[in-house]
């Protein structure tokens, strides 16, 4: 089999508040298979350090670890593939490329797009957030009233990065009240620095608060001691978290899953816990955003998603637009994209 890797930036239209610093600008590696039946796939890596603390060079390192166990496995499972990868360097967002690109390798084979693979009856949209990442109450203000009229029924504000209760507020006046009003904190807080905010903020009616603190015990504390419903984000890849019940809701992310067939795995073992599963983005590139859109299809979560995070780019990708607070997923071969 053929193997090519490439990597490829792409910059915010505006710096990205964040609770884990300012982006400016993303940087992504691609993997292209291509069998002897000239069939090809495509995926993506998309690490980010600051938010998963795994380096650009380390997934680098792994994917070319990877080459000579996919240049001979032109006839081997996928699986097989992928266990293979894993067993000389275990980094989940390279795997994710490698589980990507065979994915998409069989839909274009099959002649059907990924999630007919994944389910019998995906679903043909998916629900997602508006992202408000603005420090100023004004702005966030004015971003809430824009994502209302462009049909959002959800709204995912990042907190933790300056004056919180004012722009709760002015982002749930901005919004209206039939907005679901989703908070995230990336972890920002400690235990009682999230009880003692989000009991602050719980009346302007939240639909959840995203990863208030991190670690399986803080967010079990935090849960217990707050009405409002807590999700789980970063801390869902630490050991035992997703059968922890430690959360109402987790959030996956295709990247950090280690790819769509580990994704799909996780979210079984979150739902049997009585969570429920929703997915989300590391400002993924548009393959890794179809691939979660697929994922998502096919587990047809109750939660809005955050995969509009391609709005956020300079660059215009019309393929992945979002539509009325929804995003179709691709029809097309594979992944689509």
């Amino acid at each position: 089999m053929d193997v090519d890797f490439a990597s490829v930036s792409m910059r915010f239209a505006e710096p990205l508040k964040t609770a884990y610093g300012d982006l400016e600008e993303r940087e992504l590696l691609l993997v292209r298979l291509a069998g002897a039946d000239r069939v090809i796939g495509w995926g993506e890596a998309a690490p980010l350090e600051p938010y998963d603390g795994v380096p650009l060079e380390v997934v680098r390192d792994a994917l070319a670890a990877y080459e000579a166990i996919l240049r001979d496995g032109d006839d081997a499972p996928g699986g097989e593939l992928l266990e293979a990868c894993q067993s000389v360097a275990d980094v989940p967002q390279a795997l994710a490329a490698v589980d990507m690109a065979l994915w998409d390798r069989a839909g274009n084979r099959a002649g059907q797009p990924v999630c007919r693979l994944l389910s019998d009856d995906p679903a043909s949209v998916v629900k997602v957030s508006a992202m408000i990442g603005a420090e100023d109450r004004d702005q966030a203000a004015a971003q809430a009233a824009a994502a209302a009229r462009d049909g959002f029924t959800c709204i995912k504000l990042k907190v933790g990065i300056g004056d919180d209760i004012g722009r709760v507020a002015a982002v749930r006046a901005a919004a209206g009240p039939e907005m679901e009003l989703r908070l995230d904190a990336n972890g920002a807080w400690d235990v009682e620095q999230a009880v003692r905010t989000i009991e602050a903020l719980a009346h302007s009616g939240l639909e959840l608060v995203e990863e208030p603190v991190h670690g399986i015990e803080a967010m079990r504390q935090v849960r217990d001691r707050v009405a409002v419903r807590v999700a789980m984000d970063e801390t869902a890849v630490e050991p035992g978290s997703l059968t922890a019940e430690v959360a109402d809701a987790v959030c996956l992310k295709v990247s950090s899953a280690g790819g769509i067939s580990a994704l799909l795995a996780k979210a079984a073992l979150v739902r049997a816990s009585g969570a429920d599963v929703y997915l989300g983005s590391t400002y993924d590139g548009p393959l890794g955003i179809a691939a979660a859109l697929h994922c998502a299809a096919a587990l047809r979560p109750m939660a809005a998603s955050g995969l509009s995070t391609l709005e956020l780019f300079a660059d215009d990708f019309t393929v992945l637009a979002v539509e009325d607070g929804q995003i179709a997923v691709p029809t097309k071969p594979g992944l689509g994209v």
